[in-house]
């Protein structure tokens, strides 16, 4: 029993002994944990609400503007003719370089002029033959005359002679118009330059039969100082205009060409910027096309450096009408939504409001404002992208600068008209 009783107390000393490390993690669980809970009772973590974006506003500037048309046209050459050989003959000579300008009167060409100058000849001295005979008509008629009335000879002997010295002064006549002709078929075998311009390469080389069988084309000159510029305006656009002129008091009926001269037109080509070219309106069609709907018009332009040539695709802007008090503001401040375009303005307590607005034309990095906005509104032009409706910004005050005063007043100075040559 004794040994049992030893037995068993070894026993539960070594149980004892395997269970003491489990007591001491136990133990450091348990402080952990109350560090933990200890943590926990002091003070706790709220949210911080970021900053108001901060925006840029400015309020839209209010000047005059001037309206434009924006279109599309073709410069054309101011005057184009075919030289041609008039009459039948050899080239003789080609008297200028292919593409040179030339002036008016100058010699391009020249077609054997023999024949031509013997046939002036054999009229001249036709002429030359029948106006003796005439005057010996006449002699004769004078003799017969003082005759007659010396009842020398009959009345009727005088009168035939009359008629004598009538047709020998018609003959006299056919000569000179066959001198006439001669003279101008001699003047046709030399080609002249009928005004200044440039000429193309020439289609005929020396040598060759020219105006054998009709007129022979040898070159063509066209004039490019000054250039027309041709565009056309929608029936709409027409419409606009015809309603603009009736609000400012301009006769609709008025076409006379002081007043279409009067009307500037500016034209850009495609590789550069605005309307660099001044020019004025030249015609204007008087009907508008039922097949196309547009109205045929048509602009001068100077062209001394030749900067421009004939074919040209350009831009045109024709102004339509003038506003004394526009509303302007930054153009890539507008976005669009279903409602339309809008801009985003902040009120007195800084809190971001959205304006749906009617816009107009562009003037500049500008856009004219025709309803929906006020001239005292600060309108968000930069970080529209960190603001919406309802937001609490912090905007910066600036102003805009106006980037349309100088194209308006280019406007409304008129263009000196060019002086065709």
């Amino acid at each position: 029993m004794k040994a049992k009783a030893g037995l068993d107390g070894k026993a539960k000393s070594r149980c004892h002994a395997r269970r003491a490390p489990w007591g001491r993690i136990e133990q450091a669980v348990l402080a952990a944990i109350a560090t933990l809970a200890l943590a926990g009772c002091g003070p706790r973590n709220t949210f911080v609400a970021p900053p108001p974006a901060k925006v840029v506003v400015a309020k839209p500037v209010q000047q005059p503007v001037t309206l434009y048309f924006e279109l599309t046209g073709n410069t054309a050459p101011y005057r184009t003719a075919n030289l041609v050989a008039r009459v039948q003959g050899y080239l003789q000579s080609i008297d200028y370089q292919d593409g040179a300008a030339v002036t008016k009167g100058a010699l391009l060409f020249e077609i054997e002029r023999d024949i031509y100058q013997a046939t002036l000849d054999q009229a001249k001295a036709q002429l030359a033959k029948d106006q003796a005979v005439l005057g010996e008509a006449q002699v004769d008629l004078n003799r017969y005359q003082t005759l007659a009335k010396q009842q020398s000879i009959a009345l009727q002997q005088a009168q035939d002679q009359e008629f004598v010295v009538e047709q020998d002064k018609a003959t006299v006549g056919v000569d000179q118009a066959n001198v006439d002709t001669a003279n101008i078929n001699l003047s046709y075998t030399r080609v002249m330059a009928p005004f200044d311009g440039i000429v193309t390469n020439h289609q005929v080389d020396i040598g060759n039969l020219v105006g054998a069988s009709g007129p022979t084309t040898l070159a063509t000159i066209v004039q490019v100082d000054p250039l027309y510029v041709n565009f056309t305006v929608s029936e709409p656009q027409v419409l606009a205009i015809r309603r603009n002129l009736a609000q400012a008091g301009e006769p609709l009926g008025r076409t006379d060409l002081t007043h279409i001269t009067s009307i500037p037109v500016e034209i850009g080509l495609q590789n550069e910027e605005g309307y660099p070219h001044k020019g004025h309106l030249d015609y204007v069609s008087p009907q508008v096309d039922a097949a196309s709907g547009t109205l045929a018009a048509r602009g001068l332009f100077e062209n001394k450096n030749q900067m421009l040539l004939p074919g040209y695709f350009v831009r045109v802007r024709v102004p339509v009408g003038h506003q004394d008090k526009a509303l302007l503001t930054q153009d890539e401040a507008i976005g669009t939504s279903q409602e339309g375009s809008y801009v985003l303005v902040v009120g007195a307590d800084n809190v971001v409001q959205r304006k749906i607005v009617k816009t107009g034309q562009k003037q500049g990095p500008l856009r004219i404002i025709e309803s929906g906005l006020d001239p005292g509104d600060w309108v968000v032009t930069e970080g529209v992208q960190r603001a919406f409706p309802g937001a609490k910004v912090e905007p910066q005050r600036t102003e805009l600068k106006s980037a349309a005063a100088d194209q308006s007043d280019d406007v409304k100075t008129n263009a000196s008209a060019p002086t065709p040559k």
